[in-house]
Order: C-alpha cells, then structure tokens, then sequence
C-alpha cells in the first residue's frame, strides 16, 4: 500500500468505525459482549463462537493484563471501552490512556467511562501508526481487536515498540485466517469491505514470526480465529 492509498484507507476506515460509534454502538457492544440473544447468535454465526469458546476468548484478550496493574498503560485502540473499560474500575494505581483513530469509538468509549464514574482515563484521538507520545513512555499496551484493522500494521508495531519502556509488555488479541472457513469468509465478504478490517492477515504461525521482528518473549494462544498474544520489548 503506497502512501496515497494509506492516507485513503485510514479516512475509509475511520468513516466506517465513526458510524458504529455514532449510530451502531449498542448493536456493537451486544455482540461484542454477549448481552443478548441476538449479540450472541452473532458470536455464534460469524466468528463461530459458542458460549464456551466466547468465554475462553473473553479470558485470552486480557491475559497478558495483571489484575494489580501499576504503572502507566496504553489501550490502542479503545474501540467503544465495552469489554476494557470495566476492567480498568479495579486498576487503582494505574495511569491509563486510552487512544482510537475514530471520534466516534472515542465518544462511545467516554460516554461508558461516564457511565461508569472512570474519571481519572486520559481519552485521546490519535493515530497507532504515528503515536503522539515520547519513546520509552509505556509499561504495557494493549490492543484488543486492533491489529487486524490497522491500515499500516508495521507502522503501527514499530510506534508500539517505540513507546514501551524496556522490558514492558505488548498484549492483547487480533484475528487471525485460516482457522474457520466460515468466519474467514465473513470477514473477506464483510469485514474488510465495510472498511472495518485491513489485510494483509496473520496466520496463526506468520503471527509469531511477525511479532517477533519487533518483540521478544513471544508467547501466543489461539481460540477459534482469534490468536492472543503477549510479549516483551
């Protein structure tokens, strides 16, 4: 992708993510969460997972976060908070970031952290290809569901890489082709037309020779079409 065509795919991307944020976050957040019947069917229909598997890739997206974390984190991106912000109620010492590409995800997300009196997140539009914050400033990002969607996914792994402090932790989960046909179908059908994927994709065992250009200690796991990922800088 040359940099006239990134520049354009960025703007299609954030159109699309802009829309589910404005006009489509409860929909979203349904099926992103389980909390109905209809966001579950979703779950099970598209990305083939059943209420086990739901709650095993539940348990993968945040394994690589300690439940007493200290120090400074960065969520890129927040997407609408739904399944993160939550989490972030017991993470009292932390000092938390929490950056996405689209105003309307960030919205959505500030509305949640309102909702649920997080008063002390830092919200902030930005782009993970182009981070606005100084090298060695993170002790751990994580980026639920971001790589996969991500314009320029090398830009976007070396601003990480940039921003971690040495030895900090890069961790979270993405999509990954070639574990359901099905759901691979879905999303070269769906997904990437609607502007809310981006190929290329990782395979499960491309993932780690990818991470590992950038990271060491690359420890994977894999539920249904979804790889989570922890490692170091």
């Amino acid at each position: 992708m040359n940099p006239a065509e990134s520049i354009d795919h960025k703007h299609f991307l954030q159109h699309a993510y802009d829309f589910v944020g404005k006009y489509a976050a409860i929909p979203y957040d349904d099926m992103m969460s389980a909390s109905n019947w209809l966001g579950r069917f979703a779950l099970r229909l598209f990305w083939q997972l059943p209420a086990d598997k739901y709650r095993a890739f539940r348990t993968q997206m945040f394994a690589g976060l300690p439940a007493d974390f200290k120090g400074r984190l960065l969520e890129a991106p927040v997407g609408t908070g739904v399944l993160s912000l939550p989490r972030y109620k017991d993470l009292l010492e932390a000092d938390i970031t929490c950056l996405d590409y689209s105003s309307g995800m960030l919205g959505a997300a500030y509305r949640r952290a309102e909702e649920l009196d997080l008063t002390d997140i830092t919200f902030q539009q930005g782009d993970v290809g182009d981070l606005p914050f100084a090298k060695d400033t993170f002790d751990l990002v994580l980026s639920i569901d971001g790589l996969h969607a991500f314009p320029d996914k090398e830009a976007a792994l070396q601003e990480i890489q940039r921003v971690l402090k040495p030895g900090a932790t890069f961790t979270g989960c993405l999509y990954i082709r070639g574990e359901n046909r099905i759901t691979d179908l879905f999303v070269r059908t769906f997904c990437t037309w609607r502007g809310f994927f981006t190929p290329p994709f990782d395979t499960y065992a491309s993932l780690r020779t990818h991470l590992e250009r950038y990271f060491r200690e690359v420890r994977l796991t894999r539920v249904g079409s979804f790889a989570g990922f922890n490692c170091k800088k």
